[in-house]
């Protein structure tokens, strides 16, 4: 027989969603270190729920030139040689 302790799910469930929201905040930072704001930039509600959920990071929508800008220094690090994988 298998038992579910919904407090450790919830525990889990909580921990996810705050790596998430950590993942969110530490790419806002790093972008406004650049130069660049995504007003967009959230956590998808509806995805943080349910007994496993997978939180997403939505980057939403920007203007033209929030989209130039990210362009750019994407194009300077690329020039630069820096590879950042996940």
């Amino acid at each position: 027989m298998v038992t579910y302790d919904i407090r450790e799910a919830r525990r889990m469930v909580a921990a996810h969603v705050r790596a998430a929201e950590d993942a969110a905040e530490a790419l806002r930072g790093g972008l406004a270190g650049v130069g660049v704001v995504l007003p967009g930039l959230r956590i998808v509600p509806a995805s943080c729920l349910g007994d496993a959920p997978v939180p997403l990071v939505d980057l939403g929508r920007c203007d033209l030139g929030t989209a130039l800008r990210l362009a750019a220094v994407l194009a300077v690090q690329e020039g630069a040689g820096d590879d950042v994988h996940a």
